[in-house]
């Protein structure tokens, strides 16, 4: 496989001085954190919430009527519809909706307003989370995704044994899940049980670029501008190319109408394009600082 072409390292990254290469990964962080927060106070969640953590009721219908007939044939909006590839069947997804006369009311919506795909019912199937369920499933997952953090801090820190290269790391990882996040806000991809394994996987993403970059300046040979670069031509192309993979793998999902694929693949390819932001020009930043103005131990 052949690499990607980057930049004269020295040329480029001394035009700027510590402060500019990172006041727009910050500045995008900053932008992400008023996002979430703004989405809390308005919603009660930073991220919508699918029916993994909200709770809710799941229709399973077979019709012929298209998924945009689907989404107009209930007094109360779905928050998924995903199709049955090969099949005209539907899952269609209703977060918070737990009322059993709610639930019968939507039943019998489906059944009037879309057209059976056979001479059976259009409804196949009912099925219902709870919202305490919900919530339990909720902090699993993120609790997960604080001890997957917390681990991967530990790991840094253990791994450099010094202040500004670990927190280097840290402070990127955290910016790749917070802009994610704040697009999904945006977006309106809910939170489910894919997208925070799609979470999870940013974080090993992260820190895998991070300390690639690390590793090169910190522990080998050749200037802090040679080892940048040897460190960017590895990490650039695998990054670049995993993001083109869930580029393809999200519009492929979204043309066969597998919602849950074409999520996991948009909030990855927004998450390693944040990696790619907060590892070569944040990261880089603080180590150049730390290398030739900070103070090591």
């Amino acid at each position: 496989m052949g690499t990607l072409e980057v930049p004269e390292v020295e040329r480029d990254y001394t035009r700027y001085s510590n402060r500019q290469l990172a006041a727009v990964p910050l500045a995008v962080l900053a932008v992400a954190l008023l996002v979430l927060s703004g989405s809390f106070l308005a919603y009660g969640a930073p991220v919508p919430l699918g029916m993994d953590f909200a709770g809710g009721a799941q229709l399973t219908v077979e019709t012929t009527s298209s998924e945009a007939q689907i989404q107009d044939a209930f007094s109360v909006e779905p928050d998924s519809i995903q199709s049955v590839v090969g099949e005209n069947q539907y899952t269609v997804q209703f977060a918070g909706v737990e009322d059993d006369d709610v639930i019968q009311d939507l039943s019998n919506q489906a059944e009037s307003n879309l057209e059976p795909a056979g001479d059976g019912s259009v409804v196949q199937s009912e099925s219902t989370a709870s919202a305490s369920f919900a919530a339990q499933t909720q902090q699993t997952a993120l609790l997960g995704i604080a001890v997957a953090f917390v681990g991967m801090s530990v790991i840094a820190f253990l791994l450099f044994r010094t202040f500004v290269p670990a927190v280097a790391i840290v402070l990127s990882a955290f910016s790749d899940l917070i802009i994610p996040l704040a697009f999904m806000s945006i977006a309106g991809i809910p939170l489910s049980l894919g997208t925070v394994a799609a979470l999870l996987m940013l974080i090993g993403y992260s820190v895998d670029s991070d300390i690639l970059l690390n590793n090169h300046i910190l522990r080998r040979q050749g200037d802090f501008y040679e080892s940048t670069h040897r460190a960017m031509r590895t990490g650039i192309t695998m990054t670049v190319t995993s993001m083109m993979a869930m580029l393809v793998m999200g519009i492929a999902a979204s043309l066969f109408g597998v919602d849950l694929l074409a999520s996991i693949g948009i909030v990855l390819f927004v998450g390693l394009a944040a990696d790619l932001m907060n590892t070569y020009m944040l990261n880089v930043s603080l180590l150049r600082w730390y290398k030739f103005h900070g103070v090591r131990s």
